[in-house]
């Protein structure tokens, strides 16, 4: 650390012909002597949603408060139990069919993080403002980029959606207003240059060339990094070191999709740039976050593992059949325990990334004890399309606002938007109504 009250900027951004990369938390950036206001813990928030339900009986766990027992679904948890909150009795009424009909899957994902009804239409969509962009026009003067919104499914406003409803409903969570959805990317590349790239090296010719001489993005600013290096401490340059490896390991991979998808055979419908195996594809997602939120980039993303009604098919794990209509299993065991498996498939890709926000430093903890992450869907019974209980839980220390190793349990119907409502609050957003909420849970406060 420096020993003077002069400091490198948090806001210092590595500047070259095609990047523009933020930082890492550096002891550098920490002015000495500084006061603990000036140091205090950065908030962040995600969230990743499940689709298509759950196979509840799997899900849920047994015993209640400090004393339960993680059900099958969540036993890969087990190594995150002291920040983790489960959460029980949740419900998303405004998703039910209201005299809407048909529609659950539209309005599970449409009204996941609004609280409302959305309006029946194929055309002029309606909803309102979601609580993860709530958060991120409060904190989007600290950061480049307001929020992010990825998903690992196709993104497109076409497909396979509840009819009478559109698209935008079931393929994104976060609305910036009542009629303008913040449509959920897919392609590592488009998400990378996004978030470390200058506007012309988004220019898609530009991207060719320099994928055609296997050229990285980072290295128009490699004489910054030596310049900026010769200031830094040791631990600050270790740190420096591992964080750029880290983004040019995710670059690499990102390449290697492109190159992959660009020699693939004519009748291989897999989009470029989108690597071919759906593990692969989840964790250059997740690593991205993990950047983002190492560098300050966000402190607000959302990641959806599919769309409602996805029907990708998992053959890597054993099963070749989509997973939309596997979920209307109609009691069948043999389909129930696919989708369980499913279930237990994306935790496992979860948990990677939990290890690796838990190992990276952030001030005086680590990226796990500053941030909190909602994970859940909005569907609960896949087979009945029930939206409740729904399936939720929360991981993180939330910078010491959240006491984890708990399973609360609410009565049904008590809204989902209440614990939204309650996140707000503690990432330092304050609101009294989101949705149909009806107040604040008094027990995620009790340290």
């Amino acid at each position: 650390m420096f020993v003077t009250k002069k400091a490198i900027s948090r806001r210092t951004l590595l500047r070259g012909a095609r990047a523009a990369v933020a930082l890492p938390l550096l002891d550098a950036m920490i002015p000495a002597f500084a006061p603990a206001a000036s140091t205090k813990a950065v908030r962040r928030f995600g969230v990743v949603y499940h689709p298509n339900g759950v196979i509840y009986d799997q899900w849920l766990p047994k015993g209640a408060g400090s004393e339960f027992e993680l059900s099958p679904t969540l036993k890969g948890l087990e190594p995150f139990k002291d920040k983790l909150i489960i959460v029980t009795g949740l419900s998303s009424d405004q998703a039910e069919a209201l005299g809407d009909g048909g529609g659950d899957h539209s309005r599970a994902c449409g009204s996941y993080l609004t609280g409302v009804h959305v309006k029946k239409s194929d055309s002029n969509v309606e909803n309102a403002v979601s609580m993860d962009q709530i958060a991120a026009k409060a904190l989007e003067r600290e950061t480049q980029l307001s929020s992010l919104q990825m998903t690992a499914d196709e993104n497109s406003l076409l497909g396979s959606c509840d009819l009478g409803y559109s698209c935008a409903y079931s393929s994104t969570l976060s609305w910036l207003t009542p009629t303008l959805p913040l449509m959920a990317e897919n392609n590592p590349r488009v998400l990378f240059e996004r978030m470390f790239g200058s506007s012309d090296s988004t220019d898609p010719r530009v991207r060719a060339a320099r994928l055609k001489q296997d050229r990285s993005l980072l290295d128009s600013v490699s004489d910054r990094v030596n310049e900026i290096q010769h200031q830094l401490g040791h631990a600050d340059n270790r740190k420096m070191n591992d964080y750029l490896a880290a983004l040019r390991d995710v670059e690499r991979r990102i390449q290697k999709a492109e190159e992959q998808s660009s020699q693939a055979l004519p009748d291989v419908a897999q989009p470029a740039g989108i690597p071919e195996k759906f593990v692969d594809h989840v964790r250059l997602l997740y690593d991205l976050q993990l950047l983002a939120y190492q560098s300050d980039l966000t402190r607000v993303i959302t990641f959806m593992y599919g769309r409602e009604q996805t029907g990708r098919p998992y053959p890597q794990i054993g099963i070749p059949e989509p997973h939309h209509p596997l979920t209307h299993h109609q009691g069948n065991p043999e389909k129930m325990e696919k989708c369980a498996k499913i279930q237990r498939h994306h935790i496992a890709l979860f948990t990677e990334y939990l290890e690796k926000l838990r190992n990276t430093r952030d001030g005086d903890g680590s990226l796990l004890d500053h941030v909190i992450i909602l994970f859940g869907g909005g569907i609960s019974n896949s087979d009945r399309h029930t939206h409740g209980p729904l399936p939720t839980f929360l991981v993180g220390g939330g910078a010491g606002t959240l006491k984890g190793g708990r399973h609360l349990v609410y009565p049904e119907h008590t809204p989902l938007t209440n614990l939204q409502l309650t996140l707000l609050g503690k990432l330092g957003v304050p609101a009294e109504k989101l949705g149909d909420s009806s107040g604040q849970f008094q027990e995620l406060s009790e340290l």
